[in-house]
């Protein structure tokens, strides 16, 4: 299922976000700039099994993700768990936060979108993925469970998910910064077990080489 807004309308929905005294334009940027040239794709080794690969989604030209938010079901108390769903990244062109795009790929359809954490200075250039692993044929599957991002300046993000399974190892570092993701989803499953996000990866953008001029 595509979410209704992908195309067209959302483009010109703008929000405004407070991040602390600081009020922000925050734009959807959709499949606008799905175009734009990347350099690598940042994979781990952990994802889960079931689902497709999506579509990716790319924050503009010159803008690298510095933030991110997670969409997270909560515990079910033995209802059928589904965990992470969706992964929201938040781009900002170098260090200039007064405008912001976020972009997201297929997103599941259970939970609630965390507040955004933002790397102090920096963009995104890694990730780690903790991953429930298969239950068997009778167990409830969760997949991805939650999600830290390392920032250029070294910081670490984690994101507010569930605890269930194991984190794996780090992917590649971008030479650059993070500016697309693309999320392996499976499908709704109509009353049967569902998993939702079982694997993400990130495209990598190169930063533009900065001319010096020299004086002779």
């Amino acid at each position: 299922m595509i979410h209704a807004d992908l195309f067209g309308t959302k483009q010109a929905n703008y929000k405004r976000l407070k991040c602390g005294a600081l009020v922000l334009l925050f734009r959807r940027a959709g499949t606008a700039f799905n175009n734009r040239q990347y350099t690598s794709v940042l994979t781990v080794s952990n994802g889960e099994r079931f689902g497709n690969w999506t579509w990716p989604e790319l924050c503009p030209d010159t803008f690298f993700a510095v933030g991110f938010s997670i969409r997270v079901e909560s515990n079910q108390y033995g209802v059928d768990d589904t965990a992470l769903n969706g992964i929201r990244l938040i781009c900002a062109k170098d260090e200039d936060r007064s405008f912001l795009y976020s972009i997201e790929s297929h997103t599941g359809y259970f939970g609630e979108w965390s507040h955004p954490q933002y790397c102090p200075r920096g963009v995104l250039n890694s990730f780690q993925i903790r991953v429930e692993p298969h239950q068997g044929l009778f167990g409830d599957d969760t997949a991805v469970n939650n999600i830290k991002f390392r920032c250029s300046t070294n910081p670490t993000l984690e994101g507010p998910g569930m605890t269930w399974g194991e984190y794996g190892s780090w992917s590649q570092v971008c030479d650059g910064g993070i500016c697309g993701i693309e999320t392996k989803m499976e499908d709704y499953q109509y009353g049967l077990d569902d998993s939702t996000l079982n694997d993400v990866r990130f495209h990598c953008c190169g930063k533009p080489q900065q001319v010096r001029w020299t004086v002779k």
